[in-house]
């Protein structure tokens, strides 16, 4: 044997580490293998009820047939075409995005790839409309993962990290009835989570605010459910000051709340919305800034991404928007959802560890407490443990922080599913109650 043939041998024979210890993060100790509807099967056969959807992005289950047939086709004619050319599946996805959409939002812009590039995206747009800079965002919120979203979102352990963060965010108290920033209850605080406002901006901005961004439920903050009237109330208050109201429905949108939007199933019309993780039914990244013409004139050089409008992903958007418009699509994402909310909330009335349920459709949330009812983090994880070996896989929210077991299961559980899920969830209760 040569040198240098025992040089490649050795080289091809090398110990590589493990997966776990080659990454740079922390991984989960389940190797998924397979997945198809509502299930998921790891490396050693056992299955799982997804019901956090994949990361909140398999709207449709896994590997939905009709998607993936969609997206199959797509290869054959083309997989790729730079956004500085029309193709057939962006046109259609935009002009089907455009019907959908609260009316006052026709204009739909495709060229970021994934939600933080959206949110970017609709916050640039704004401050070029408005000529000022300052982005208010609640308490808790996520708006994504990039430099600027990081800085922007609602928590510290996403900025406490860097040493230079985008200027400009302004974090206000959101509408977190069951821990209320000021000690009220929606019957009596006359909304002061929007009053208040007010004050942050004259004594804590810079004077010049752009935009408002919230998610009409906050999605990885705890699943919070705004009170009845909030969301009318932000956007008179947005209005009154020449605020843009953006929505980031890239958790709640195309039918997580058993309507199209969040904003359908509160009556409120934001002046821009972002959209992103289940615009492709099954895991191909795609994200949408939808908004108003007065806001659509800019140059396009100024926000765009070489794997925006990605062709594969405009055709599983195009199949997903027509499956979620089918006859009793969104209905059986209602009743699913009530179910799984009503058989929850029967066992918080027997387990006193847990201390609220909420939700709307199928975004649900578990918030778990210690008897003096503060925050049960602990318990939320030794909860998610539990299910796990129920056969469930949740998140708990605050990336990790919080004590609200989140629930996202694919728009595609139904009434008997839900069933299931609630059994599991009363059986891992048991073991940590």
């Amino acid at each position: 044997m040569t040198a240098m043939t025992k040089e490649r041998s050795m080289a091809t024979t090398k110990r590589l580490p493990a997966p776990q210890d080659a990454a740079q993060y922390q991984l989960g100790d389940i190797t998924l293998v397979r997945g198809e509807g509502i299930r998921a099967w790891d490396a050693e056969g056992r299955e799982f009820l997804d019901c956090v959807s994949g990361t909140f992005n398999l709207l449709l289950g896994h590997n939905h047939p009709e998607v993936m047939a969609a997206v199959r086709e797509q290869t054959e004619r083309l997989v790729f075409a730079s956004s500085s050319f029309q193709t057939e599946p962006t046109n259609r996805v935009i002009q089907e995005l455009a019907a959908i959409s609260p009316p006052n939002l026709t204009r739909v812009n495709l060229r970021s790839s994934g939600g933080s590039t959206a949110n970017e995206g609709a916050i640039k747009m704004a401050q070029l409309h408005t000529g000022r800079r300052d982005v208010i965002v609640p308490f808790r919120a996520h708006l994504g993962q990039s430099l600027a979203t990081a800085s922007l979102n609602g928590t510290t352990k996403m900025r406490a990290p860097f040493p230079h963060r985008y200027p400009g965010g302004l974090h206000v108290p959101g509408p977190y009835c069951f821990r209320c920033f000021y000690r009220q209850t929606p019957e009596t605080c006359g909304m002061l989570c929007v009053d208040r406002i007010e004050d942050f901006i004259t004594y804590a901005s810079s004077g010049s605010v752009a935009c408002v961004v919230i998610e009409p439920i906050s999605g990885a903050g705890g699943n919070i459910v705004p009170p009845a009237g909030y969301l009318q109330e932000l956007r008179r208050f947005c209005d009154e000051r020449e605020i843009v109201l953006i929505f980031d429905e890239i958790q709640t949108g195309l039918g997580r709340t058993g309507q199209m939007f969040a904003a359908d199933h509160f009556g409120v019309q934001p002046h821009m919305m972002t959209l992103a993780k289940g615009l492709t039914g099954s895991g191909l990244p795609m994200a949408a800034i939808l908004t108003e013409e007065r806001m659509a004139d800019w140059d396009r050089s100024l926000h765009s991404f070489t794997y925006g409008s990605h062709t594969l992903s405009a055709a599983a958007a195009l199949a997903t928007l027509e499956i979620v418009q089918r006859p009793g699509f969104l209905e059986n994402v209602r009743a699913s959802g009530d179910v799984l909310l009503g058989r929850l909330r029967d066992l918080q009335k027997d387990n006193p560890v847990i201390g609220d349920v909420r939700g709307v459709g199928l975004m649900l949330g578990v918030e778990l407490v210690e008897p003096d009812g503060s925050k049960a983090v602990a318990r939320a994880h030794a909860y998610q443990r539990s299910l796990q070996d129920h056969g469930i896989l949740t998140r708990v929210s605050e990336h990790g922080e919080g004590s609200t077991i989140e629930l996202r299961p694919p728009l595609i559980l139904t009434p008997a599913d839900a069933h299931m899920v609630a059994d599991r969830f009363g059986e891992a209760l048991e073991g940590i109650a």
